[in-house]
């Protein structure tokens, strides 16, 4: 989960480098060390991971849903504004042209690397079950779940469509690639600030959100593989609050070490275009299609099994040069970084 921390920290630093222009001027630089903010984002991840599994997230997920929409309709509101101010910026249907400052093949690479952060959007999917595992069985689940999830892609997709395009006509060529974090807007200093705190306390959420069934699944397979340890399995009463020293000590100590590695890893887009790239085609494409054609029985070569294998293989064509371009954007990054020395 390190591209959450990295995320969160472009977000911290937006919010101390607004401040810091409104009361410095715009000629100030305003850079700062990356690792306070990580350190912060990791404390509270610590504790937010002692929640003792996904079913009690509930509070978490609608905060974290809340957050998520008024960032989006901030950024939707500054996009206007910024476009209103008048100065076209340049656009293009094929985003930045090749020329001297973007080379065709530095635009390949980055448009292999876009593919990957678009991919990232869908790794919500396996999450689903998870989410299913939490509903009464009346009404059924499954219609349940497929009118929830019909309803939020759609809502999410609109936002957020609304979002890039916006974006784009605003900062045009130059539209960073988390715009709350670009500084086209300066002011309302505050309502920049505002945004930027919603998206870090959505991210809080979303971290829980993803790393819960992980954490179930380890402790899960712990009890199971030591059943008479009572270091794993026996629970501590502290008033109301249940504590077991194994889930105390072993999640900790993943947040931990996720910390670390956002601090020696600062590349939040390539990271983000290769966790989506990996996990995009065999999670979201692959295996809900086999089981598909399993549970519905579909017949082999028949028209609706050509045409789902056929998407298959077009989504792991997708995923593959998606995955190239991450990785490529990772290997020049790497060859400018310090070690521990992210600075904004």
């Amino acid at each position: 989960m390190s591209f959450t921390y990295s995320n969160s920290v472009l977000n911290f630093r937006a919010i101390n480098r607004s401040n810091c222009f409104h009361k410095n001027g715009h000629h100030e630089g305003c850079h700062t060390l990356n690792n306070s903010y990580l350190l912060i984002f990791a404390l509270i991840e610590i504790v937010l991971s002692q929640i003792p599994n996904f079913h009690k997230l509930s509070l978490i997920s609608i905060v974290a849903t809340i957050m998520s929409f008024t960032y989006a309709t901030i950024g939707i509101a500054l996009s206007i504004a910024k476009i209103a101010e008048g100065g076209h910026q340049r656009t293009s249907l094929t985003g930045i042209p090749v020329g001297k400052d973007m080379p065709s093949a530095e635009k390949m690479w980055n448009t292999f690397s876009a593919i990957g952060d678009i991919a990232f959007a869908y790794s919500f999917c396996p999450v689903l079950l998870e989410i299913q595992d939490t509903l009464r069985s009346s009404p059924p689940e499954n219609k349940v779940m497929k009118r929830a999830s019909t309803v939020g892609v759609s809502a999410s997709t609109l936002f957020y469509m609304i979002c890039g395009t916006l974006g784009y006509a605003a900062f045009g060529n130059d539209a960073p690639g988390n715009y709350l974090t670009g500084f086209g807007f300066y002011e309302p200093f505050w309502l920049i600030d505002f945004g930027n705190l919603c998206i870090v306390i959505h991210l809080l959420g979303a971290y829980q959100v993803f790393i819960q069934p992980f954490f179930a699944f380890v402790e899960n397979w712990s009890k199971e593989k030591w059943p008479q340890n009572k270091f794993i399995t026996q629970e501590h009463s502290l008033g109301k609050v249940k504590i077991n020293i194994f889930r105390l000590t072993w999640r900790s100590v993943y947040v931990v070490l996720a910390t670390l590695v956002a601090m020696i890893f600062p590349f939040f887009n390539s990271f983000l275009g290769l966790i989506g790239a990996t996990t995009f085609w065999p999670l979201t494409v692959y295996f809900p299609i086999e089981m598909y054609i399993s549970q519905a029985k579909i017949q082999k070569n028949s028209f609706t099994w050509i045409w789902m294998k056929v998407l298959s293989l077009a989504c792991l064509i997708v995923s593959l040069v998606a995955a190239a371009g991450s990785i490529r954007g990772l290997v020049v990054s790497v060859e400018s970084f310090k070690l521990f020395q992210s600075m904004s």
